[in-house]
């Protein structure tokens, strides 16, 4: 009879896990050699520690930053050293997690094929860079896993013959039926590649300069772990997997979401929190809802996963003036568990992507979306379908300029507007997460497009540190309104154990004009009712209606209005958001 695991030394157990992990993920290869190899690579025959299950490692406090390492420069120093003087200059004791998107020698899209996992872009900075942010901020790096760039030292080994790199490569036959595999791009799955044993056809999923890794050889596995090893040594405590979704091909299948991908995501978090408990996974997936929500597995795959409807879904809500999809989703989405929570953004250095809103939007919403943020400068990135015809896949655009206006065209809201999508985002179960240029209000940047040759670059400007704090110092821009009014917001939100990521969330019924929700401290003590006017039209609600506690005492945190007659109503202007909480 077995040993109960609990009276096991903490080696033992984790040896199991992994064990078990690999069996799933590789039944016909011998898995004792492959599991100790990965332990001892991760140091946790050394060092293992014992995390908690259903831990949850946040709280209200948590606040996210997203940016590219040289989205902001100066003269006299690296970007890494500048981006780190920006934070600290602007978000001291506001934001405490900053995801440098990858930072590593790369060939192309903007840092997604990495050429060197473990380097840091001469251009960027150096690890001493990286390891000083991380000590002021909890450091999200990219895990970029599904494909390393056709530069990498692996993939020109592979065209020589030679290791490390000779079978790290997805090869298939293009005489094979591959109609079923999903594609995010137009580009042709496979590249003819000419390698000793001839020509051969490697599998790109996001273009042929990025070569998918083959996962069904464990040494690519164990290439994977030694990274990680690397980076968690270099301060990484949060990890974005990159496009995770598409890692295990099976032929005959859509190779998306596969059991062994989920398999594969579940050792990473077993060999990784056995390292740090204080790690944090997060799944980045841009695919249909229910697919994404599967990352969580139970509570033992990701801790996070991005929240990729909300960005489309809410965008469509504030220029239609109707939050009835948006609404209609939320009421859908499953209370995370403890150990788990929803990783929220509006914005991001992708596109506003539309797999996510797939049964969510219907085709004529989708299509007026889409116009709508053409007429505000917009473009649209396609993706291809099996049957060779194209679909739009994301769009391209600063989130500022996608809401300049409504489906009618440009008004005088834009502010307004723009403000009220992030006291939604960061109002919401979940932590909020802000691309930069979005707290300082970036615009369009079409010159960068042209420059660049692709339309995720209209919304990857580069500024000048001075310029840039010029513009947030001078009381006339919509850079500096934005700042301030967002920096406040924070603020604000920091201070709310009811907004706890993981605290009880609750859809209210306001109408299609008013986006409501109620959220409740994990302690009850504290709730605040979240009213926000998605219209260009003011909107009165009456207390009654939100079932305000007559015993306590109500106050909106953003206006400091004090409630106190629960027969009252209240005028919503456009675009207003009351936080109305019982506690401050």
């Amino acid at each position: 009879m077995n040993q109960p695991t609990a009276n096991l030394p903490i080696q033992e157990v984790l040896y199991q896990k992994v064990v078990d992990h690999l069996a799933f993920i590789y039944p016909e290869l011998e898995i004792e050699p492959i599991a100790q190899d990965l332990i001892r690579t991760m140091r946790l025959d050394e060092d293992c520690q014992s995390p908690l299950a259903h831990k949850n490692l946040w709280d209200q406090t948590d606040i996210a930053v997203i940016t590219y390492g040289n989205s902001i420069l100066s003269d006299d120093q690296p970007p890494l050293k500048t981006l780190h003087h920006f934070l600290q200059t602007h978000f001291p004791m506001l934001i405490n997690t900053v995801h440098i998107l990858p930072f590593f020698p790369y060939s192309s899209d903007d840092g997604f094929a990495v050429s060197a996992y473990k380097q840091v872009d001469p251009t960027l900075g150096d690890w001493s860079d990286i390891l000083r942010i991380s000590t002021d901020f909890h450091l999200m790096a990219d895990l970029v896993i599904n494909h390393c760039s056709a530069q990498h030292e692996w993939f020109l080994n592979y065209q020589q013959g030679e290791d490390p790199g000779s079978d790290f490569f997805v090869e298939a036959d293009p005489k094979e039926d591959l109609s079923k595999v999903v594609r995010p791009r137009v580009t042709p799955l496979l590249r003819a590649t000419s390698t000793p044993r001839g020509t051969r056809h490697v599998w790109c999923t996001f273009g042929h300069d990025q070569v998918d890794l083959n996962f069904a050889n464990p040494k690519v596995l164990a290439k994977i772990v030694d990274i990680i090893r690397m980076y968690l040594d270099m301060g990484v405590r949060v990890f974005r997997l990159d496009a995770v979704a598409f890692i295990w091909k099976k032929l005959g299948t859509n190779c998306l979401n596969l059991a062994e991908t989920h398999e594969i995501v579940r050792l990473l978090r077993t060999l990784i929190e056995h390292a740090n408990p204080n790690a944090v996974i997060i799944t980045e997936t841009n695919i249909p809802n229910q697919e994404n929500l599967s990352y969580f597995g139970n509570a033992n795959e990701a801790h996070c996963i991005y929240n990729f409807s909300l960005p489309p879904l809410l965008v469509n809500t504030l220029v239609t003036g109707n939050c009835r999809y948006l609404k209609n989703w939320l009421m859908s989405m499953p209370p995370a568990q403890n150990g788990t929570t929803y990783f929220n953004f509006i914005a991001s250095h992708d596109g506003i992507g539309l797999r996510p809103v797939e049964g969510l939007l219907d085709d004529s919403e989708q299509e007026a979306l889409i116009q709508t943020m053409e007429n505000f400068g917009g473009q649209i990135s396609w993706r291809a379908l099996d049957d060779g015809s194209n679909k739009p896949y994301e769009i391209n655009i600063s989130l500022f300029d996608a809401l300049k206006g409504t489906t009618a065209g440009e008004d005088q809201w834009q502010l307004e507007r723009f403000i009220c999508a992030h006291a939604i985002m960061l109002a919401l179960e979940g932590i909020p997460a802000f691309y930069l240029h979005s707290l300082v209000g970036t615009t369009n940047d079409y010159e960068r497009m042209k420059t660049h040759g692709h339309n995720r670059a209209i919304n990857r400007r580069q500024w000048q540190e001075q310029a840039l704090n010029e513009h947030l110092a001078n009381p006339d821009t919509h850079h500096h309104k934005v700042f301030h009014n967002l920096r406040r917001l924070i603020q604000l939100r920091r201070e709310q154990p009811a907004f706890h990521p993981n605290a009880t969330q609750f859809t209210l019924h306001l109408g299609d004009q008013v986006f409501a929700f109620w959220r409740q401290s994990l302690d009850r003590r504290q709730s605040i009712f979240c009213l926000n006017n998605i219209s260009d039209q003011p909107h009165t609600i009456h207390l009654n209606a939100i079932n305000l506690i007559g015993t306590d005492q109500w106050k909106d945190l953003i206006s400091d209005a004090i409630f106190d007659d629960m027969l009252a109503t209240v005028t919503l202007d456009p675009y207003q958001t009351l936080w109305i909480s019982n506690r401050w």
